[in-house]
């Protein structure tokens, strides 16, 4: 039994550095006194972040990737909470092959969809391509990620606090803003939170639909080709790799809070 147990836990520590291993070698590369990142390491600095604040082109590309991000998470999870309420509260005609027809961007691959709404937006719609398409691109694959997340929390609480306020007198939107929503908003900020990260880091989408200001993934991947700019992008690369990672524990830190409740479904 031990002998399997020591398996298993060499199997854990290899898999984890196969995965992990390349990203957490970035950080260390940003630190490198070299324009190339080759060991063994030249040294260690910090200018190459000072050159990456003073890069005009890299901060407009971030600045980019953050209106959309914030716009994306705001209206994708505002377009979310009713089809959630909807489809957990009430017992809707056809209600599984919608929830699947919704989750459909989850299981294609996202250059099919980027091709099909680039036909979409100039061939029928007539639309030039800017930071507004890619935003709108990026709704439709975040709303179903928060669905997910909406849906688990809306019914991992017990409904029939609701029916109480109904009850007490209440109506259906005075129930929801006094004890719907209050018991949902760890699932409202945790789609938030996922969402920004989703819109911030999609890369394909952004690639097809931008038009001439770049978002900062496609900003990225063009400036790969100069190697005098890779530490720069490495450095940024970083911030990013700890911003999402901050991102991603705090959604899932406050997707697990919830009310306390003897149900094995609750959260």
């Amino acid at each position: 039994m031990w002998k399997r147990l020591d398996g298993l836990w060499i199997y854990a520590v290899a898999f984890i550095a196969f995965i992990y291993g390349p990203v957490l070698l970035m950080p260390l590369f940003s630190l490198n006194d070299s324009t190339f990142a080759t060991f063994p390491l030249a040294g260690f600095t910090l200018r190459h972040y000072g050159e990456m604040f003073q890069n005009q082109s890299m901060m407009a590309a971030v600045l980019n990737s953050l209106k959309i991000a914030v716009i994306v998470s705001l209206l994708s999870t505002a377009l979310a909470v009713p089809a959630s309420l909807a489809l957990t509260r009430y017992k809707l005609p056809g209600g599984g092959p919608i929830v699947g027809f919704m989750m459909l961007p989850l299981v294609i691959p996202s250059i099919v969809i980027a091709v099909a709404l680039l036909v979409i937006i100039l061939k029928f719609l007539g639309i030039q391509l800017s930071l507004w398409t890619v935003a709108a691109g990026h709704i439709l694959i975040c709303i179903p990620f928060s669905m997910t997340v909406l849906m688990a929390r809306l019914e991992g609480f017990d409904p029939s606090l609701e029916e109480a306020s109904r009850d007490l007198g209440c109506s259906g939107w005075t129930t929801f803003w006094r004890v719907t929503f209050p018991l949902a908003m760890p699932g409202v900020i945790s789609s938030l939170l996922l969402g920004f990260i989703i819109s911030f880091d999609e890369f394909v989408i952004a690639f097809f639909l931008t038009g001439t200001e770049n978002t900062l993934p496609v900003y990225l991947y063009s400036q790969l080709r100069f190697p005098n700019k890779l530490p720069g992008t490495l450095a940024l690369g970083t911030l990013i790799l700890c911003g999402s990672a901050i991102l991603v524990i705090i959604a899932e830190v406050i997707r697990k809070r919830g009310v306390q409740s003897g149900n094995p479904g609750d959260i």
